[in-house]
């Protein structure tokens, strides 16, 4: 039996993943510029997260710890992401439309 079939490691979450993807939501409500297709949101999350500290949980008790209210966090995602929209904006990964 080989170490990945050993554990569950689906119980390994990246919170920082759901923050990244719900401030992405609201600052593409005002970039209509930017693509939507799944590619380039994919990207720009992928990109987001690797300019942000990861905040990995694998209890309930761990969600609500990376749930609090940290103003340093949430500029951090801020700023992450809007960083990423610009990047992946101007360097999409296909030929604009």
């Amino acid at each position: 039996m080989g170490f990945q079939e050993k554990y569950d490691f689906s119980l390994l979450v990246n919170d920082k993943e759901r923050f990244v993807v719900r401030e992405l939501e609201t600052q593409l409500k005002v970039r209509t510029e930017v693509c939507r297709c799944q590619e380039c949101v994919l990207d720009m999350v992928a990109l987001a997260l690797n300019h942000t500290k990861p905040v990995y949980r694998v209890t309930l008790l761990g969600a609500i710890y990376a749930t609090a209210d940290d103003e340093g966090v949430h500029q951090e995602v801020i700023e992450a992401v809007a960083g990423a929209i610009d990047k992946i904006y101007a360097n999409p990964s296909h030929a604009r439309n």
